[in-house]
Order: C-alpha cells, then structure tokens, then sequence
C-alpha cells in the first residue's frame, strides 16, 4: 500500500491551530492547512489574545465560527482542552491534528501521516520530521528524547541539513513536538490531554512519555516533512502564558518531566544527577558572566523540588495509567554517557577552530548567509584525525612530547620521583589539602607559618587527576617543555601570523637550556613559570593594546595566572610589575592604568599573608618552590652562558647550542622596518639579562637555615629568552620577502633558516643523545629507614644528619617523607636554635643536657644518612642518651632512651580559616571577572524573518 491510496478505515481529522501574536507566520501557517491533499473535517483556530491581528488572520481564514478566542496566560494544552470540551465526538476513528501558528505542514503531510497510522493500528501519536521555517534545508527534529536529567536530545548534529539520510521508514521514538503533531482522541481522552501544569515546553515530551506508558506508540513519519519557526524557543514572541524567563521555564519543566515519569529506582538516581548537574551548570554559567542563566538553572531546580507534593500528585497520576514496563521506555532514553561524548564533540570541534557547538538537541538560531554556497552540505567531514594531525600546533607539541619521552627515559616507570630541589613525591591531593588548610603544622620543629599558595594549586590538581600527587608533578615538571611548545604557540597567534614562524618560536622556546636545566635539577617553580611565561606576554599585550574590555579581562586573567607563577616562584612578580610598569608608561592609553593595576594588584591580594613573611625573609624572593641547594647552582658563572640564555647547573647542553637564536637576533637589529619592535624586545632581552646576572651573584640562604648558594638565574633568562625569540619572530616577514625576491636574497633568507631553526634541532637532539643528566631520579629512597617510621605511628620526630664536604647539616621530619611544599614552611628561629645547638652537643660527645632538648622537642630517633662518618657514629654511640638500633655504610639509627614528648600545639587561629574562605571567594570571582564573556541574548537572536523563506513552502 503506497502513501497516494485511499485510507483503509474512516478516519476523522479535527485541526487545531493555537496562536498568540503570531501573525507573521499565521497567514502561510493557514495556507498550508487548506490545502492538503487530504482536506481536514473539522478545524479549529484558537487565539489567546493576540495583540497583533492574528485573530482577524483566523476569522478571514476559517470563519468566526470556527475561531475560538481565549485570554493571553492560557497555555497551549489548555486552548486544545477547551476546543475538545466544546466539540462533540468526531465519529469514526478520530484523530486531532495540533498545529502552532508558526508551524507549516507540507501539502501531503496530513496524508501521510494517516497512511502511517494504518500501518500500525497501535500508533497512538505520530509526527513528521520537522525542519526549519527559515533555511528550508535545515533538520530540527525527527523525534525527541531526553537523558535522565531531562537535558533534550534530537540525536542531529548542529546544523544537518536534510538529504534524505533519515527517509528510510516509520521510527518509535520517545516523543514528537505538538507541532504537527496527530493524536487519537481516545488515546487523548485515556491519558488525560496535555499536562496543564506545563504551559510551554516540555509538555509534548511528557504527553508521548504517558502514551508510551500506557501501551500505544509515538512514532515519527520522515516523508511527511512540516516547518517550525520555534519562535517561543528563539524568543522572537513574548511569552505570557507564564511568568517565568523562558530558559527557566524550559529547566524547571524539563526537571518535572523526568520526576513525574520514571519509576522510584531511577529517580533516585536521577535526582542526585540533577543536583550536582545544576550546581555545575549555575557554576558554569557565572564564569560564563551569563547571571541571568545562572539564576535561571538554579531558580528552576528549586522550584520543582521547594514543591515536592506537586511531584507527588503527579507521580500518583501517573502511575494509574501505566501498563507499560519501564524497560520498554528507557530503551528509548538517551544513552548513557551521551552526555560526556557530547562534551568531547563540542570540545573537539572548539579545537578544530570551529567554535561550540551546541548541545545535542539544539540548533544555531542564525540562518546561512546569502555567500553560503548551494552545495555546501554535500561536503564530507576531514573527519577528527585528519584535521587535528594537520595542526601545526598538535603537530609541535606531539614532536616535543616524543623528544621529551625519549630524553627522559631514565626518570620514566620509577616508583619515587625525587632529587635536587624536589623533595620525592608522596602522599596525594587529600594530604595537600590538609597541608594548605591547617592552621598549626606538625611538620618539622612545627610551625604557625602559611603553607606556600602553590600547595593549594598542586592539591586542585591532583584533585582533577583523582588524587594522584606524582601525576601533577609529573606533568608540571616532566611535561614542561611540549607545554611550554604549546603555550608558546598558542599565545603568538594574535602577534604572529606565520604559522611555521610560531612553530619555530615554541620550539626554540621549549628547548631552551632553562627548560632542561629545570627538567635536570627539579624545579618546579620554573617549570610552571617557563609554561605560563608566554601567556603573560600575549595577556599583557591584550592589557595594553586591546579594545576596553578585552583589556579589562585580559589583565584580570593575567592577575590571576601571575599569581599562581608567583606562588611557585616569587621573583617572576617584581620582574612582570617592572615590565608592565615600564610598558605603560612607553604605550598610554585611556583606562590602561587601570588595568594594570588589576593585573598586578591581584597577586598580593591573593597570595597577601604568604607574601608577608617574606618581609622577615626578602632573600626568599629569589627562591622557588622545593629545596636550596649549593649543588644545584654555578657560583663562578661566566657572563657569555648567560648571554647565551644559559643558568648553569645541572642539565644544560653546550653554549653554542642556542648560537643560531642569538645571531637571528642579532641580525634582526639590521631590519629598517618595526625598529619599536625590535627596541621593545632587545630591552626585554637585556633587563632579563642584566637581572640574570644580580641574581647569580646574590648569596640566597635556604628557608630552614643549613645551606647558602646563589639563586638560580633560569626565572630572568626565560624573560630574556622571550624578548629575543619575539624580536626574531615579528621580523620573519622580511625573510619571507627575501625568499621571494630570488637569486642571492633567497640564498640568504634560506641561510638565516637554517641558522634560526639550528637552535631547536641541535637542543633536540643534545637532549636526546645525553638523556637528564642531574640529581633527578625516577626511584628515591625514603627519606626516614623503615626502622625510625614503623615505630614513629605516634607523631614522633626523626632528626635527619647529612655531612656533605665536610659540614653537617640536620632534618626534623616527623616520622615520614615530607609530602611536597613542606619544606617551604618557614620554622620559628627559636626552637630551631635550640635544636642545633642540641645536635652539635651530640656530635662532638660532650654529653649535657643536648638529649633532653631533643626529647623535648618530640624527637624520638636520630638518623645518620650516608655516607655514614665512622667519627660522627662512635659519637653517638657513646651518648648514654641514645641506643643503636642499625649500622650500616648507608645508613645508622638511633633511639632516644626517653621518650619523646611531643609540644602542644598552640590554639587555631580563626583568622587562619576566613582567610581561606576568603581566597577562596576571590580566585572565584577573579576567574569570572577573566573569563571570556558571552554573547549577549541580543546577539543570540535571528535576524529579522525575511518576507519570503529561503525556499518554496512546498512542491504543489
């Protein structure tokens, strides 16, 4: 039987056309109706007091007696009750045909859709496949299902269009749009119509959810096809059958919906995911700077669940007309874990450069454009591979996670990381937490002193990486150089245009000595500030170059980063605040005083009582996260490795290394063209430079007092680096034109190539060959023996001894490896007194009292790493105070004859915890303060409705 044979049995088809101020579409809405090919028998036109002629449209139409008129806060399933109540039975099979105002059905649809109907004498609801009023190509829904938090899922991608691809025969679905949709009247009658509670949205959702339940089927019919404009969706009409935002209308009934109609196990389930997801949406919405929205999801979730009778009544309702098992709906539910691939899809087609695409369910509101071509659709899809692998970007980072795995080896599959200025990695995001949030630490000697802000940053996370502390680190540290490559990249695409000249950029940059001498000594704190450096540098372009509000995002956003930079090393802050001082003063703007002093007020403000104790201690400025150690630093640098952006210590390559940057650099001085530029950079390069070396010279002692060595130069040499990798970069445009102008200009242009790109191919390459040469090690040994930490369950103290060229130098753990960042808590001077003088007693064997105020202090053991000095052992050995407990060459412990008594620890300060609320609170409002802002709803609109649509309503 084909759609164009006459019905098998007598249907009757009674229209009803709702309108509310929809003239625009109402007239065309009206042609398409009176003139199916299979006519209706009875219609009906229901206007809730329009205020814009569409009353008279529906009298001209269809008569006054056909035109019922109802007042403008009646909902849509409360016009069709009233048109029902007041007409008598159809005879025959009869069947109620919903139609919106602004929803044109094709001229066969009606035919079609009853054709369907007697191919299943079960279909109780049937839709057609509805596409878009004003781009005619464009799919909207072929049938409707939702997740169990509600969220709609149409199961098309964000602007498909329609080539036929679903026309393949009738489909089940959960649900149907009531626009155009074709309902039994017994069906109608059984399930009780459409759910007065709901106005608008979501009500044809929950009438097929009961239709399901009660036995019958909700199918979709693609070859009948129907236009919907949406226009209450799309906010192109006000809606006045309720008082609530539209967004939030939506949410709250979506919401209600869901709880009404899945059984008890289910709900339980789905009400959890809808509490966490609305928190995560209200979240979301105000980094997005969308406060309306936000309140709009939270506002909905409470006013369903501030009126729990209300679902209850519902649920009882319900239940009576249930004779379907829930097995046979949730087949028709979204799938689990649709959501997270929805995520991945918006994420990855973010990547791709194509923007967000919306969610699943949810379509662009802007039609195409008149340049669009005609064929445009047809195109296939690169697909994901191809244009991801086709990113020069991916392409870098992925070649500089290779190199990095290679060079790396060693440090690979350990069971400890640890070495050099870090101390080994234990504990996890639990144990740093704990660390940043209590006031009073035992650690050590103990302390009332702040943990260091970037214990807060690793515990966040770690957090994120399910608690795994080594992973962060990990990441941070041993994935520095493919981060920085990429940050690199990806900060110089508004400065640079050259994709290739930014390839090279970033990979200069990632393999600069800074980068492996980090890697080789454990420095952390550089690492995360090599990463962020060439962030800061396009924020602060953005700060004093861009358009008013993107200035005022920018400089929050480089507050914030700065920081964190500074959390991890604090001399990044002095430099960026004299850079961006000197910047503004250079370049005045209207506002740009302003905005950096956001950008540089906001790390006191965060960081404010950690930053204070360095005025007790101002040689910590020039210190970073982990240890201080006189092996990790060159004290006789000499001037041309620092000229050749090289800080000495451990892990750097040879000077010449990084010759093809310098004399890229160099040469660019020769360039007429953007002499400002050039300026601009070579004085980032020498004040990098000149700071470089104060700080190599400077004598820094460590925070717990046993060692002092200068600082480390990496921090102000990166800064150089970046002046000097800018500077060659942004003149790469005249070794493009030199290319081309041929003979011996080429010939030089291909020479300056290959000198600039000599300094990541050689670094590479150096790297590679010589693996992390330094104290770093995948596998360290703990830190206390075995011996000392099984019996130190009770908070007992360890004292740690090391004699290193000749001095001695000592460690108050208690009675487990130190967890990273406590070892930056500064220790009260007096007990740390007292302590060594207590341990230069018990060296030397003159007896006294030195136990007692190691007892005193809680220390219970005395621990001698190796090597083991046979002088320092027989000391010990002979203090009546102390009992061997193991001797070895690698390792001695001893035990204090009286136990330890461990101090009080004093009363918590309740300063101590608002202030961690309040960091709180301001790292939330300055992220939203620096978050990208979003379209206004303005701008989210359509355009205005053209006269005519893109194509003909219909073939007739």
């Amino acid at each position: 039987m084909s759609i164009t044979d006459p019905p098998r049995t007598h249907h009757t088809v009674t229209a009803i056309v709702v309108s509310h101020d929809g003239a625009r579409w109402l007239g065309e809405t009206l042609e398409a109706l009176l003139k199916q090919t299979r006519p209706v028998d009875r219609v009906v036109g229901v206007d809730n007091g329009s205020r814009d002629g569409s009353a008279t449209l529906l009298t001209g139409s269809l008569g006054p007696n056909a035109v019922l008129t109802l007042p403008r806060s009646t909902g849509f399933g409360q016009a069709v009750a009233e048109v029902l109540d007041r007409l008598g039975p159809g005879g025959g099979q009869e069947w109620i045909w919903l139609l919106h105002d602004d929803c044109a059905p094709d001229a066969r649809a009606l035919q079609t859709l009853l054709w369907a109907a007697d191919q299943d004498p079960k279909a109780g609801v049937l839709g057609p496949k509805l596409r878009d009023w004003m781009d005619r190509r464009l799919l909207l829904e072929l049938g409707v299902t939702v997740d169990r938090t509600g969220r709609r899922d149409t199961g098309l991608e964000a602007r498909e269009f329609d080539q036929g691809q679903y026309d393949d025969g009738i489909k089940d679905v959960l649900s149907v749009s009531s626009a155009g949709m074709l309902i039994r009247r017994d069906v109608w009658d059984e399930v009780g119509g459409l759910d007065p509670a709901l106005p608008l949205f979501r009500d044809d959702l929950d009438l097929c959810w009961r239709v399901r339940a009660a036995g019958h089927r909700v199918q979709n019919v693609p070859s009948a096809v129907a236009w919907h404009a949406e226009a209450a969706t799309r906010r192109r009409r006000r809606i006045t059958a309720s008082g609530d935002h539209p967004r939030r209308l939506d949410r709250r009934n979506a919401i209600f919906v869901v709880m009404a109609n899945l059984p008890f196990r289910p709900l339980l389930w789905a009400l959890v995911r809808n509490l966490f997801g609305s928190i995560f949406r209200t979240v979301l919405f105000l980094v997005a700077k969308q406060p309306a929205n936000a309140m709009d999801e939270f506002a909905a979730f409470g006013s369903v669940f501030g009126h729990p009778t209300r679902i209850i009544r519902a649920r009882r309702a319900r239940a009576k007309g249930r004779k379907q098992s829930y097995a046979a709906i949730s087949r028709l539910l979204t799938p689990p874990g649709a959501g997270y691939r929805r995520l991945a899809d918006r994420a990855q087609s973010y990547l791709a450069g194509a923007g967000f695409v919306e969610s699943a369910g949810r379509h662009h509101l802007v039609a195409p454009t008149q340049q669009e071509e005609d064929g445009e659709e047809l195109l296939a899809d690169a697909g994901v591979l191809q244009r991801t692998f086709s990113n020069p970007g991916v392409l870098l980072f992925l070649a500089l996670a290779l190199v990095t795995l290679i060079a790396e080896r060693a440090l690979l599959g350990g069971a400890r990381m640890g070495g050099g200025a870090l101390v080994p990695v234990v504990g996890g995001a639990s144990d740093l937490w704990n660390l940043y949030t209590e006031g009073y630490h035992q650690t050590g000697l103990g302390s009332d002193g702040w943990a260091p802000p970037y214990v807060a940053v690793l515990a966040a996370l770690s957090t994120v990486l399910l608690g795994k502390t080594w992973l962060a680190v990990s990441l941070l540290l041993l994935g520095c150089v493919p981060l920085a490559g990429f940050s690199a990249y990806a900060a110089t695409r508004s400065l640079i245009s050259g994709r290739w000249t930014r390839v090279w950029l970033a990979s200069s940059y990632a393999l600069l000595p800074v980068a492996t001498g980090t890697i080789s000594a454990g420095r952390l704190g550089t690492a995360v500030v090599f990463v962020l450096l060439p962030v800061y540098a396009a924020l602060a372009t953005t700060v004093l170059a861009g358009e008013r509000r993107r200035a005022r995002r920018a400089a929050w956003g480089l507050g914030l980063l700065l920081a964190v930079g500074t959390a991890f090393a604090p001399l990044v802050y002095p430099l960026t605040a004299i850079l961006g001082a000197l910047a503004a003063l250079a370049f005045p703007r209207r506002g740009v005083v302003v905005s950096v002093v956001i950008a540089f007020g906001v790390p006191p403000a965060l960081l404010f009582p950690w930053l204070a104790q360095m005025v007790r201690n101002p040689g910590q400025l020039l210190l970073e996260a982990g240890l201080h150690q006189p092996g990790l630093v060159d004290p006789r640098l000499p001037a041309e490795s620092l000229l050749l952006l090289s800080p000495g210590g451990p892990g750097m390559p040879p000077l010449w290394v990084t010759g093809g940057l310098i004399a890229a650099c160099l040469g660019a001085l020769l360039m007429r063209r953007n002499r400002m530029i050039i300026a601009v950079g070579w004085g980032v390069a020498l004040f990098g430079v000149l700071v470089a070396i104060l700080v190599s010279r400077t004598p820094v002692t460590s925070l717990n007092g046993d060692a002092q060595a200068p600082a480390w130069p990496g921090v102000p040499l990166a800064f150089a680096a970046t002046g000097m990798l800018m500077v060659a970069a942004l003149t790469a445009h005249r070794i493009a034109e030199f290319y081309a102008a041929g003979g011996t200009r080429r010939i030089a242009a291909l020479a300056v190539v290959l000198v600039a790109f000599s300094t990541p191919l050689l670094a590479a390459g150096m790297w590679i060959t010589k693996g992390v040469e330094g104290p770093i090690s995948g596998t360290v040994r703990e830190v206390v023996p075995a011996l000392a930490a099984v019996n130190s369950a009770g908070g007992e103290r360890t004292l740690i001894l090391r004699a290193k060229q000749g001095a001695l130098t000592f460690t108050v753990l208690r009675g487990r490896t130190p967890v990273v960042g406590e070892a930056d808590i500064p220790v009260p001077d007096g007990p740390r007194e007292q302590v060594r003088i207590a341990v230069a007693g018990l060296v030397s064997g003159r007896g006294g009292d030195d136990a007692r105020v190691l007892v005193t202090h809680g220390v219970q053991y005395v621990v001698m790493t190796a090597p083991v000095d046979p002088e320092i052992s027989h000391a010990l050995d002979s203090q009546p105070a102390l009992a061997r407990m193991s001797l070895s060459r690698t390792v001695g412990v001893w035990r204090l004859v009286q136990p330890a008594t461990l101090p009080p620890a004093p009363p918590d300060d309740p300063w101590h915890s608002r202030w961690l609320l309040a960091q709180a609170l301001m790292v939330l409002v300055v992220s939203v303060l620096a978050a990208p802002g979003s379209r206004t709803e303005t701008d989210e609109q359509a355009p205005q409705d053209r006269s005519e649509p893109v194509r003909e309503l219909a073939t007739r």
